[in-house]
């Protein structure tokens, strides 16, 4: 959680953008996430709900146990299948963004153990969406970013701390400090 705390306490206020977060949890107790977070940004968050519409400024985290979608501007919940052996995957949270945002999604995957996620990555940058990893060397467990860059779908691999300010000048299209921060 340490490192979701750093990259969302790097976003500023009114961000003009919706933050969708998946993090492994144990689906037998309450998540506490939103509340945690919520002590480092001046950004809303809160646990999706499903059919809710997303909104911008706004940090939504996938409930334990269940899948987390968009469409059409709205969150979808699911309690489907597990995909590599967990629910929710961030691989089809990335899907359902990149088939919904195509050009403007942003996937960012953190430190955390397993493959889920490459899969997702892929298909943003496939619809022409931006891809960040943070750099396995920084992370506290480097396989799902590693199993990102190794399937050659990512655009920036960046310590922990420049990925908030990469995803804040992604959004507010400042391609000079983009290339600042990202060398």
């Amino acid at each position: 959680m340490t490192a979701l705390q750093t990259v969302i306490g790097a976003l500023p206020h009114k961000f003009p953008a919706a933050v969708l977060v998946v993090q492994h949890l144990d689906p037998r107790h309450k998540s506490l996430l939103a509340e945690l977070l919520a002590r480092r940004t001046p950004l809303v968050v809160k646990e999706a709900v499903d059919r809710e519409v997303i909104e911008a400024g706004t940090i939504y985290i996938a409930p334990p146990d269940h899948h987390f979608l968009v469409a059409n501007g709205h969150v979808s919940l699911t309690s489907s299948e597990l995909v590599h052996y967990t629910r929710p995957s961030i691989d089809l949270l990335f899907e359902s963004v990149a088939a919904s945002y195509r050009s403007r999604a942003i996937g960012v995957i953190l430190t955390g153990s397993g493959a889920d996620g490459a899969t997702g990555l892929r298909a943003i940058k496939e619809q022409g969406g931006t891809t960040i990893a943070q750099d396995p060397q920084t992370a506290e467990y480097g396989s799902m970013p590693a199993h990102a860059c190794a399937a050659s779908c990512v655009d920036f691999k960046l310590p922990l701390d420049t990925i908030g300010p990469a995803i804040v000048s992604l959004v507010l299209g400042d391609n000079a400090r983009l290339r600042e921060i990202t060398g």
